[in-house]
């Protein structure tokens, strides 16, 4: 039986995409995300997200949202579920950070932002906006912490949500010879800097990753 390892512990229905599909799985949380106690500024009602941990941090830390204030600029569909599910207005969902400084370049470069973040986020977003001259004040909500495990075996694929994933696994263990499957192109980098064996999902999804394992790696293809 082929295996794939997921550096993510899966829902119910996450897990029910591999049914019937001839393939093992294995899964851990290669990441660990502590949520930091901060006074958000009240008065910057832009407010930049690039992940969902960074809005339930957001969240954790402002129980008593005036929500109706904010305008709010973010990447990725989860994390703008996320935000709307809580009452929060989006301006504008992007599919990574570069095109989301960008549309804020050409579109809000008079505003004043506030770019709530992890202490691993990436310098994309911070420098565009600087090199355009777009205000913003950035403030780190949660900490990403690796945690590394050891798998004396090999997988014939290899499930990476995030940069920092992959980081963690390589911490005790080596690509070899598997399959990389990752949620988006910002992840596929860091990944190709180990392997060229790697399908990037069609849509940033979690169920799209699995999915494209499925159908690569799947005794019925």
């Amino acid at each position: 039986m082929k295996t794939v390892l997921s550096t993510k512990v899966l829902s119910h229905s996450q897990k029910e995409l591999f049914l019937n599909s001839g393939i093992g799985l294995i899964e851990y949380n290669a990441l660990k995300f502590n949520f930091l106690e901060v006074d958000i500024p009240q008065q910057i009602t832009h407010l930049i997200f690039t992940s969902k941990n960074a809005v339930r941090a957001f969240l954790d830390q402002s129980p008593q949202l005036q929500v109706s204030t904010y305008r709010i600029f973010c990447v990725g569909e989860k994390t703008k579920s996320l935000l709307e599910e809580n009452g929060l207005n989006v301006v504008k969902m992007a599919e990574n950070a570069s095109e989301l400084a960008h549309f804020i370049e050409k579109n809000h470069k008079k505003e004043h932002f506030l770019f709530i973040c992890g202490n691993r986020r990436r310098e994309e977003l911070p420098n565009i906006l600087s090199e355009n001259n777009i205000r913003y004040d950035e403030i780190e909500v949660y900490q990403t912490e690796l945690v590394p495990k050891k798998f004396n075996r090999s997988f014939d694929g290899l499930l990476f949500f995030s940069p920092s994933g992959i980081k963690s696994f390589l911490l005790e263990n080596s690509i070899k010879d598997s399959w990389l499957f990752c949620i988006g192109h910002t992840t596929a980098q860091e990944a190709k800097k180990y392997s060229d064996k790697l399908i990037i999902a069609k849509r940033p999804t979690v169920e799209n990753v699995l999915v494209q394992a499925v159908k690569k790696l799947s005794f019925r293809t």
